[in-house]
């Protein structure tokens, strides 16, 4: 049951991520006019900051609450995110630049790969359960 309300938060906050990135991308690059790689730094910096807050308490809810611990899971988060917007401003640069699609369009398809890749970084390395029992009960269940 445990794991269907992680993902379901993880589902919820993600799209809610979803739209902090967009939305920001949008507002900088349709309305302010800024380039687009500049608009899609911007948001990402922006979305990274409500995504690492919401998934520690929401969705994995992190019990980590000393600066060293908070500390290490920003910068795995930051880490992960960091390749995760390699994969953004990529996928950004070929379909704009290359298949020439709108860069709204761009933006929504970059997302869906970002997602992805983000979920199974932050379930898998990032937020993992220390090695309290409740970590090891999760080892203990999987072997």
């Amino acid at each position: 049951m445990k794991n269907k309300n992680e993902l379901f938060n993880y589902l919820l906050f993600g799209v809610l991520t979803t739209i902090v990135n967009i939305a920001s991308f949008a507002v900088f690059d349709k309305v302010l006019g800024l380039d687009y790689k500049l608009a899609t730094t911007i948001a990402w910096v922006l979305s990274v900051i409500f995504a690492f807050v919401t998934n520690k308490l929401y969705v994995f809810s992190s019990k980590n609450i000393g600066g060293k611990s908070v500390f290490r899971e920003f910068i795995s988060f930051l880490f992960f995110r960091g390749l995760s917007y390699v994969l953004d401003i990529a996928s950004m640069i070929i379909l704009i630049d290359f298949v020439k699609i709108d860069s709204l369009l761009a933006k929504i398809a970059a997302n869906v790969m970002v997602v992805v890749f983000n979920y199974f970084a932050s379930k898998y390395v990032i937020f993992k359960p220390s090695s309290s029992s409740e970590g090891a009960e999760a080892d203990e269940k999987i072997t």
